[in-house]
């Protein structure tokens, strides 16, 4: 008996990449795609993609889980519950954020986050360091080895006291990833001007959940925005200016792009569909949405639109940073519930930020399946050293694919999505498209909205160089 030519074939289904939509046939075999044609036959297993986009998985670059957040406070997602509700949201990849503490090295820091994610991933993954303590050591031995070994990013922010670095640590942290080739991911908020209005608005009795918003205004993000943007200049290395809120932000991207800039660009759902009203809402609400940069207003929204139309963004990431509502260890801390100065930041979205691009971008006409694609799997394979690995559908690529009801009809609830929170922001909305089945390296692990197999099918990735790095100018 002739032995099958291919472990599965996934078959009848139209094949969305990057740059081409068109109909056929994917034989996989080994975890890899082999073949792409009509009427691909002899496989092991066949599954029907009729009536269904087949597209690259879902890669969200920049997700938060099990990262420690401050005396008393818990994250609810682990590696397990993470990863899992990432899977029911299409995604075969997600990059979390490993914290470097204050006094630790970045080996200390890697060790206990790779313990941690250890046999409990529904999803492939792979670390951003984030550098809070940028010591000699840090930056010329660590940096350059870790990146020898594929830790090919790094993330350093502007704001939050304890993790923010000064503008000479940051000049300093820039140097050292030029020199080893690591692309940097900025978070830009001015944080004396937050701290100040903080203290203004506490003055004056104002502390509900909404004066997180009225807090970290525009103008703060468009300043900090400039300033990283002018300390990459004058170490002339690339970074990538993280969920962005507004327009004014976006236009310090745009004219460092006209002065040769390397930089990529990203933004979140939270920006495209949720407003700074929605922190106004009575019985401490408001506090489920509080996320740093605050959602702005319908104007930032249409902004954020127009980025990713016009291609200011290249990224299109969920920032899921997610906390409990109803609980003392999460939203509703003893000390948060006096001032909003003290609610843990983040919402949960990696679930949602698929079906929330599809419905609100594909379906209304904003952007096309390519578009799609490349902001939410393609473009952070590139960016982030995994592509053609991971982020399309080609001959040689792991088989990763997503398989999407274009149709399909589903109003977000958080029952459905397998985070460890107890709310989405997202609850009662309606969209139209949904993942209905994905595969990772050829396995089918998700199916009707639950894992098919359990937890330890992902795989931590090593990754190669940015391709910002490797000189080109854009993604």
């Amino acid at each position: 008996m002739t032995a099958p030519s291919f472990d599965t074939v996934v078959r009848g289904g139209t094949i969305v990449t990057a740059a081409d939509v068109y109909q056929a046939d994917i034989g996989i075999t080994d975890g890899k795609i082999v073949a792409i044609g009509r009427d691909l036959q002899e496989a092991a297993t066949t599954i029907d993609a009729t009536g269904l986009l087949v597209m690259p998985g879902g890669i969200d670059s920049h997700v938060h889980i099990a990262q420690p957040s401050g005396e008393g406070i818990v994250m609810a997602d682990d590696f397990e519950s993470g990863t899992r509700s990432a899977l029911l949201g299409g995604n075969t990849t997600v990059m979390p954020f490993c914290l470097q503490q204050k006094g630790d090295t970045l080996r200390e820091a890697l060790k206990g986050y790779h313990a941690l994610a250890e046999g409990n991933c529904f999803t492939d993954i792979s670390f951003h360091m984030i550098v809070s303590d940028p010591t000699p050591h840090v930056l010329g031995q660590e940096m350059p080895a870790l990146a020898e070994e594929g830790y090919t990013s790094i993330k350093v922010f502007m704001t939050y006291e304890g993790l923010r670095l000064r503008d000479d640590e940051i000049l300093a942290t820039l140097d050292a990833a030029k020199r080893s080739r690591q692309v940097v991911l900025v978070h830009c908020e001015n944080e004396d001007a937050i701290r100040y209005l903080i203290g203004r608005r506490e003055a004056d009795g104002d502390t509900a959940p909404y004066h997180h918003a009225t807090s970290r205004p525009i103008a703060a993000e468009r300043e900090a925005t400039h300033r990283a943007l002018s300390l990459a200049e004058i170490v002339d290395t690339p970074i990538v200016i993280v969920h962005v809120s507004n327009r004014e932000a976006m236009e310090e991207i745009s004219r460092a792009r006209l002065r040769g800039q390397k930089i990529a660009g990203e933004t979140c759902p939270q920006y495209l569909v949720l407003t700074a009203d929605d922190l106004d809402l009575e019985d401490f609400e408001g506090a489920k949405f509080v996320c740093s940069p605050p959602p702005r207003d319908k104007e930032s929204q249409d902004a954020c639109w127009s980025g990713l139309e016009n291609g200011v963004f290249d990224l299109y990431s969920s920032d899921h940073c997610p906390f409990r509502f109803d609980d003392p260890g999460g939203k509703k801390t003893e000390k948060g519930m006096q001032s909003f100065r003290w609610i843990p930041n983040g919402i949960p979205g990696v679930a949602t930020r698929l079906p929330i691009l599809f419905s609100e971008g594909v379906k209304t006409g904003r952007i096309d399946l390519n578009r799609f694609v490349a902001l939410t799997s393609t473009n952070h394979a590139k960016l982030y050293g995994l592509y053609p690995q991971k982020g399309t559908i080609a001959v040689g690529s792991d088989a990763d694919l997503t398989l999407w009801d274009p149709e399909l009809r589903k109003t977000i609830t958080n029952d459905d999505l397998g985070h460890g929170a107890d709310y989405t922001p997202y609850e009662g909305m309606e969209v139209t498209g949904w993942p209905v089945k994905v595969l990772l390296r050829g396995d089918l692990v998700m199916e009707k909205g639950a894992p098919v197999l359990g937890k330890g099918r992902g795989r931590y990735l090593p990754r190669k160089r940015s391709n910002l790095i490797n000189g080109e100018t854009s993604l």
